[in-house]
Parts: C-alpha cells; sequence; structure tokens
C-alpha cells in the first residue's frame, strides 16, 4: 500500500476496498468524513451537519472512477488530497442542489452498500429516501478485516506512536500525585501526549484507590492518597495512527504483598497471552490465554473486559481479542492487549501494550518497562 517513494497508495486502497466488498456480495461502499475517508483517499474535511461530503467507490460500471462529493466551496481543497488524482471529484452548490440525488444517481437501484461506521443518521436516512430500493451495513460488521492488516507502512507509523505513549508513560512517573485530583494529573499526561507528538489526545484514565477498581473510570475528582494504586491508561493520535499504554503504579508506600501478586498475575496474563499470537490463531484464543492465568490465581470473575482491540488510526477497531470472536490473526494485525483485574471498593490493576502480528509470532510496539514500576511521590 506505500509507494517506492514512501508515500501511501491511495489508489491501491481504494481498489482493495471495492474488491473486498465484491467478494462479499455488496455493490460498493458509501463513506462519509473520517477515519475511514482518510485512509482511502486522504481527505479530511471536517463534519459539518448539512454539508454533505460522501466518497463513492462501486464495481458498477466498471469503468467509473470512485467519486467524492464535496460541497462547492471545498472542491479546491478536496482536489488537493493526496488520493485525488485516482478521484472524481464532484461539487454540489449549497442551496441549490440536493446532494442526496446525486450521490442516489451513483448507486445500482437494488444496491446493497457498506457505509463508513461514523455515517450521521440523519445523511443515511436521507440517502435511503432518495434511493429507496438501496440498504446498507456497517463497514466494520461487512469488512471487518478492510483495514485490520496493516503494511509496513502502518505499522511503522504505529510504532512511532507507541515510542511517544512510551515516552509520556515514563515521563509520568516523574509528576506528583499525592494530594492532587485525579483530573489534575490527567491534564499533566495531556499535556505529556502533546509534547511528546500527538495531535490529539484520544482518552486518559486516572483511576486512583478504588476508581481503579472501575475499568472504565477515566479522571475525576478524587485527591490521591499515599498508599494508592492509580491505574494510568491512555492513548492519542499521532500522524494519523493511534498510541495506547496501560500501567498500574503505587503512591507512597511500596505496594502491600496482595498488591503486589494482583500485579504480577496480570502481567503474567499478558505474557501469556502475547505468547498466544501467532498467524491463524483465533482471536478468542488470545482471549483465553489471558484468562487463563487470571482464573488460576483466583481472580477470574475480576477480569472483566476483553483481554485487546485493534488499533490504528482510531484506538477501537477489528479485530477484537474476546470470547466468542472466532476471526483468525493475520500478519500485519496490530492490536492492545490489556488484561487487568479489578477488586471492588479497592483498587485495580491494568497493564496494556500494542502488539502486531508477524509470520513468526508477537512483536510489541511498546517498549517501556512491564514489571512493577515502584512507588510515586
Amino acid at each position: 500500500m506505500v509507494t517506492s517513494m514512501g508515500r501511501v497508495d491511495h489508489e491501491r486502497r481504494m481498489t482493495r476496498a471495492i474488491r473486498a466488498a465484491e467478494d462479499a456480495g455488496l455493490a460498493g461502499l458509501i463513506v462519509t468524513p473520517g477515519p475511514m475517508m482518510v485512509w482511502l483517499c486522504g481527505y479530511a474535511p471536517a463534519r459539518v451537519r448539512g454539508l454533505v461530503t460522501a466518497l463513492v467507490i462501486t464495481s458498477e460500471p466498471a469503468e467509473r472512477r470512485p467519486q467524492l462529493l464535496v460541497p462547492a466551496h471545498e472542491k479546491a481543497v478536496a482536489e488537493q488530497a493526496p488520493g485525488a488524482d485516482a478521484l472524481e471529484v464532484t461539487a454540489w452548490a449549497v442551496g441549490a442542489a440536493d446532494p442526496y440525488a446525486l450521490l442516489a444517481n451513483w448507486l445500482v437501484p437494488d444496491g446493497r452498500y457498506a457505509v463508513s461506521d461514523m455515517t450521521w443518521a440523519r445523511d443515511l436516512l436521507a440517502l435511503q429516501r432518495a434511493a429507496p430500493g438501496t440498504s446498507y451495513i456497517a463497514v466494520t460488521e461487512a469488512l471487518p478485516m478492510l483495514r485490520a492488516v496493516k503494511d509496513a507502512h502502518e505499522v511503522a507509523r504505529l510504532e512511532a506512536a507507541a515510542a511517544a505513549s512510551d515516552a509520556t508513560s515514563e515521563a509520568a512517573l516523574d509528576l506528583r500525585f499525592t494530594g492532587r485530583r485525579e483530573r489534575e494529573v490527567g491534564a499533566d499526561i495531556t499535556r505529556l501526549l502533546t509534547g511528546n507528538g500527538h495531535e490529539a489526545v484520544a482518552f486518559v484514565v486516572v483511576g486512583s484507590g478504588p476508581n481503579g477498581a472501575d475499568p472504565q473510570h477515566e479522571a475525576g475528582e478524587r485527591v490521591i492518597e499515599d498508599g494508592d494504586m492509580v491505574v494510568l491508561d491512555f492513548a492519542g493520535l499521532k500522524d494519523d495512527y493511534c498510541s495506547y499504554i496501560g500501567r498500574t503504579v503505587r503512591v507512597g508506600a511500596p505496594p502491600s504483598a496482595e498488591e503486589r501478586k494482583v500485579y504480577e498475575v496480570v502481567r503474567e496474563a499478558q505474557q501469556a497471552a502475547f505468547e498466544a499470537v501467532r498467524p491463524g490463531a483465533a482471536c478468542q484464543e488470545i482471549d483465553r490465554a489471558a484468562r487463563r492465568v487470571i482464573k488460576a490465581a483466583g481472580y477470574g470473575e475480576y477480569f472483566t473486559h476483553r483481554t485487546g482491540r485493534g488499533i490504528g488510526s482510531v484506538p477501537h477497531e477489528p479485530p477484537y481479542l474476546v470470547e466468542g470472536e472466532q476471526l483468525p490473526l493475520v500478519p500485519g494485525m496490530c492490536f492492545s492487549i490489556e488484561p487487568g483485574i479489578y477488586l471492588p471498593g479497592r483498587f485495580g490493576v491494568r497493564i496494556g501494550d500494542v502488539v502486531t502480528c508477524t509470520d513468526t509470532g508477537g512483536r510489541w510496539l511498546n517498549g517501556s518497562e512491564r514489571e512493577m514500576l515502584g512507588v510515586v511521590s
């Protein structure tokens, strides 16, 4: 997917997309602004309600190039997008044209289309009225493998993002925790993420003491105390690709015997999951490997979420490492491995890193320490 000069080959990506759609029995794809549009053609317009922008890739007629519909005042910018040479850019006049009727003209009357997950319901419903014989399915449901397998260019960008999150994680250990609110520490981590090259922050979790036992907790008003275990979990966007890392630290005194035990169980579970990564292994096998370790240690009921999820241009995408997911791993897939144990009302421990599947097994993209990180102030 990358030329010899290192540029992304957007035309090849769009060709790959339509072939995948045809293999799935679909007439094509309809993609609105968001990560999928950037991945396919490199165009990243703002999502403005009422100003319809859509990329349409169809298999009929065979000679038709992908069509990009944009408001007239955006045409000049769209024509400068990295993948514009492989497109036909069509403008619609705001207030003088019906963009949904224009889109409908490009569709097979009874065709079934994959639509990007971030498509607004308002737009999809309007398109259904304009092309009543058509039907739709979400891209991630119909074509889960389309972006799941990364090329060397994408893996390199994910590795660079991982290095930036490693640097952030290591710098976070020098922050003052005691006596500060979680959101204050979270704000510091946000600044560290941007200082280490992230253009945007996806999320920052600072779960101290009992808040760390809530996997969905982010960063609240609780004041961090001496003796707290603190779950730190954060992700950002660097050069259009996501980073992710999860670590757990102890504030003040050294960890208790139980806290150290729980940490070691989670670390061993993460390592077991990593060692289960290999081409052809079902995604659920990675989840099972982590869960076996935690269950054997007596904490099975306290591991309450999936072991991992795909990471690319968004922080959550296929594949999902969870029981019931039989999708096989393929070299180039990149995903988190992030097991955890959460003891209600007491504390939680999570350790998370990004891994890529290679021809011979897994390879860590994050490189920072996974052993017990000791004590922070």
